[in-house]
Formats: C-alpha cells, structure tokens, sequence
C-alpha cells in the first residue's frame, strides 16, 4: 500500500476492519496470479492488538487449496470512501481527490479443520452479525448442521503485518471545515468520513 505518512493511522485499523468486516482476501494460484475471494472475516485481539482475523469459504472454493499451497495472503479491507471536490480549498490551483479508509493485513494462513472449529468459529460470526440467530442455529437438526460444516472450509489468519490509511487530507488544514460541511451534505459514505474527521480532531 502506498502510505503517506501523514495517512498512517495502524491505531485505528482494529476499528476499521471491525467496522467493515466484508474484505478481499488475495492468495496466489497455480499460475503465480492473484486470486481474490470476497468474505467476511472476523478479527481476533489481544492486548488490544489485531492478531489474526477468522474466515471460511465454501469447500468447493479453490481458495482453500492455494492457502495450503502458498500460505502467505493479503487481506484488504476498505471503509468509507468518498469524491471530494476542489472547491473546499480557498484558491484555484487545486484539483479533485478521493478520501479513503482501508486497511491491508499480510497474513499467515491455517486451515481449520473439524466440526468443532467450525462451529466455534460461525457462533462468532452469528455473534457479530446476528446474534438472535444462534438458537436457530443451535435448535437445527444435526444431520442438517454436520452437513452444513462440512460444505465449508474454515481458516485462520495470523496476522504478519498490518498498514492502515486514514486519507482524509490531513496535510491540507485550510480545507478542514469545507471539507466536513461537504460531506455531512452527503450519502452514507460521505457523513461516515465527516465522523471520522471528528474523531480525529480535524474540524
């Protein structure tokens, strides 16, 4: 990742991810060519720190076997992101932008085998994601729930190292303010990076 220094942000990318747990996770195929799988992936902490993050795929996905294969991935994760037009700057000679929020984790991977493991790691996703649906899941019959665990392949990412870019053109102080108002004015996306202008401190 291209990583300005006044984007570096790590200490904001456990929220970030967490946030916006749907990433591209980029292994290697046969060939030597980037294969990208698109999947939810939880993020294990310790000490406050990202560890490594949980994932599965269907069984059938070619995924798993190139994890095996060649266990070194990346994983990206991207929030909000949003056009930003020169006109928030007070002079002309200013052209447009993109800010952006994205994280990217190089990632050891293990796959997770057993029934076990992969219950443990959906109920952390139902967790996450729908918490009411764990008695459905618990109350299902098990001929059901085995055949459902086996379809899948479950994966842990130990996390290698971590970058994460918080773009929001920090290094231009002058166009904080017209660059808040613009994007309250806008969609989801948009008012998602006028709060994080407020947390940081930037308006």
């Amino acid at each position: 990742m291209y990583l300005p220094r006044q984007f570096d942000h790590p200490e904001h990318a456990v929220s970030i991810m967490q946030a916006h747990p749907f990433a591209s996770l980029i292994a290697i195929d046969e060939t030597g060519f980037p294969f990208v799988a698109h999947l939810p992936l939880k993020v294990i902490e310790e000490g406050g720190q990202a560890v490594r993050l949980l994932g599965h795929c269907a069984r059938s996905n070619p995924l798993a076997q190139f994890l095996v294969e060649r266990p070194l991935a990346l994983a990206s994760f991207m929030g909000p992101q949003a056009y930003m037009s020169p006109k928030v700057y007070s002079d002309v000679q200013r052209v447009p932008t993109w800010s952006y929020l994205a994280v990217q984790v190089r990632v050891h991977a293990r796959l997770l085998d057993g029934e076990e493991a992969k219950d443990a790691l959906l109920k952390q996703l139902i967790a996450d994601h729908e918490p009411a649906y764990a008695d459905q899941w618990r109350s299902l019959p098990h001929d059901y729930a085995s055949k459902m665990l086996h379809a899948i392949q479950a994966f842990e990412l130990n996390i290698v190292s971590l970058q994460c870019a918080v773009k929001l053109n920090q290094h231009r102080p002058e166009a904080h303010a017209g660059m808040h108002a613009a994007y309250l004015q806008g969609g989801e996306n948009e008012q998602a990076l006028a709060r994080w202008m407020k947390k940081l401190d930037m308006v």
